[in-house]
């Protein structure tokens, strides 16, 4: 499901990598970032490999990858372990020794740290995991015993995942085979940077989406949940992981709670980001399965589309009468579209792996092995923009030309 070049890889999917340098250079309070429009710069654009591999683990299926253009790494969620690679392909270092799920990543353009979303399901217990990736530099660093490593308990994601909707008086635990979790969450997977929905500019959120059981008898389940947090003050919350007594030290609130109806896809966003010079997020999912939905595996949303309150189709209103109501955001005019749903989207595997880049540049990961053989591979693509097939490969002499571009 969803929160890691190295020896193989799955989202951040977090803000474009490549404006890193010239985000942290902008100047606003506390050290705080604007996401405004950034460009790539160059020779950083011409470290890019082609293709890396990130190796081979005794662990579980890529999650997601984040890329730190200006610095020259790349790093993987492994589930429940994390590689960071140079772009040569060289390992630097591992971070493992957890029990949970560790998802999608996104790097904070701000403080160089790395963020991923990390479930306790059998805890009830959500957390966006906050690593100081520049100190590792070693393979087999225990999370547990390292200050690298630390977590910010997300209370909102355990409300709604352990909520009991069916009304029996007790919460039926991590299955689809129930009404219980509201809006069908599963927890949390799609991590990614940007600015606040609506808008190019402002201040650098932290995007947070859930994962969402894929039951196709229920109707409830059939927007993407996507929560936004002002982080500028988290280190007041962070704690050492701690598996045997799991903190509930952060957030109490969100700054904000946005829907998608897409239709149900299996366990939700799995990897999101958000690509700065061409203002839209992307949401990469694993395939629904209800029929009357197109069913796509890749949708976007235009950052300056603006959130508007409406009816949350499927999910019964508290009165008893109508839908809930929520903030909504439309999907972006591209792509395919559906004749019968309006829905509109691509069928393009996104959804361990995806880093827009800049300068129409984006990673994409592929996963592949098995049990106690885990590997993923990128690929650096171009966007295209054609529906059918929106990205390409890129060779050496197409990166040359976009790197020329103006």
């Amino acid at each position: 499901m969803k929160f890691s070049v190295s020896p193989r890889a799955i989202a951040p999917v977090t803000i474009a990598a490549l404006a890193l340098a010239t985000a942290m250079l902008v100047a606003i309070a506390p050290g705080w970032a604007q996401a405004a429009d950034t460009s790539t710069d160059r020779r950083a654009v011409e470290r890019l490999p082609l293709n890396q591999n990130g190796g081979t683990w005794d662990a579980g299926h890529v999650q997601g990858v984040a890329v730190d253009v200006e610095g020259g790494f790349i790093y993987y969620s492994f589930t429940n372990l994390l590689a960071k690679y140079d772009l040569e392909g060289r390992l630097v270092g591992t971070l493992v020794g957890w029990t949970g799920h560790l998802g999608d990543l996104a790097l904070n353009p701000v403080d160089g740290r790395l963020y991923g979303s990390l479930e306790y399901k059998a805890d009830e217990a959500f957390y966006i995991a906050v690593i100081d990736v520049a100190g590792l530099n070693e393979v087999g660093v225990e999370a547990s015993r390292s200050d690298l490593f630390r977590t910010v308990h997300l209370a909102e994601v355990g409300r709604d995942y352990a909520a009991d909707m069916d009304g029996d008086g007790r919460f039926d635990g991590d299955t689809a085979d129930t009404r219980d979790h509201r809006y069908g969450a599963s927890g949390i997977d799609g991590v990614a940077f940007g600015p606040r929905f609506g808008r190019r500019d402002g201040p650098v959120l932290l995007t947070v989406a859930y994962g969402v059981y894929g039951d196709v008898t229920r109707a409830d389940n059939d927007h993407q949940v996507l929560l936004q947090y002002d982080i500028a003050a988290w280190d007041r919350y962070a704690r050492p992981l701690s598996e045997a007594a799991p903190h509930r030290e952060g957030p109490a609130a969100v700054d904000g709670k946005y829907f998608v109806r897409t239709g149900n896809t299996t366990y939700g966003v799995q990897n999101l980001a958000y690509d700065a010079e061409a203002g839209r997020w992307f949401m990469g999912v694993y395939q629904g399965r209800k029929l009357e939905f197109p069913n796509y595996l890749l949708f976007a949303v235009d950052a300056e589309a603006r959130p508007a309150r409406g009816d949350l189709i499927g999910v019964p209103a508290a009165s008893g009468q109508g839908w809930e109501q929520g903030m909504l955001l439309p999907l972006a005019p591209d792509g395919l579209e559906d004749p019968a749903t309006g829905l509109r989207g691509w069928r393009w595997k996104a959804d361990v792996g995806f880093q827009p880049l800049g300068r129409g540049l984006f990673y994409v990961a592929a996963n592949s092995g098995g049990k106690g053989a885990q590997t993923a591979d990128i690929a650096l693509m171009r966007w295209t923009g054609d529906p059918q097939t929106p990205f390409a490969p890129v060779d050496a002499e197409e990166r040359l030309r976009r790197l020329s571009a103006p």
